[in-house]
């Protein structure tokens, strides 16, 4: 379903690595303590710290207590934010096509989806850190 929903490895990574950052006791954790929880290269979960950094949803911490944390608190960060800084905008095109305007004047998936790009915009839009936190009752991944 062409557009609906585009998450690369990357934008996966940085959801991930969010939303345990917001769980864990401490609130920091190393790259490779997170790429070693989500089986991931180091290297490229670093590109991924480096873009959250870069867009200021993560620190980065030196020393030998360093690793990463979340810039602002987990309330104040949407998984849409997450996301458009990975994949950039989020467009949803009502067309398999890819089209503004489907070219038949009656669509086969009718208004499948228009309707599921609003829930999927709304659902990124709407759902913070702090709520997916929340829904996991404070369980971080055990190495």
């Amino acid at each position: 379903m062409a557009d609906i929903l585009k998450i690369s490895d990357a934008t996966a990574l940085a959801l991930h690595t969010m939303v345990h950052l917001a769980i864990v006791p401490e609130g920091r954790a190393t790259t490779a303590e997170i790429a070693e929880i989500f089986d991931a290269s180091k290297h490229h979960l670093a590109k991924v710290h480096h873009r959250l950094t870069k867009a200021g949803l993560l620190r980065s911490l030196r020393g030998p207590t360093g690793g990463v944390r979340l810039a602002k608190k987990p309330a104040k960060i949407t998984l849409l934010k997450i996301y458009e800084v990975m994949e950039g905008p989020m467009t949803c095109h009502p067309c398999l096509f890819g089209k503004k305007k489907c070219p038949r004047a009656d669509c086969v998936l009718g208004s499948l989806l228009p309707g599921l790009a609003r829930q999927v915009r709304d659902y990124f839009e709407k759902t913070t850190l702090a709520q997916l936190a929340e829904e996991s009752n404070g369980r971080a991944i055990k190495k």
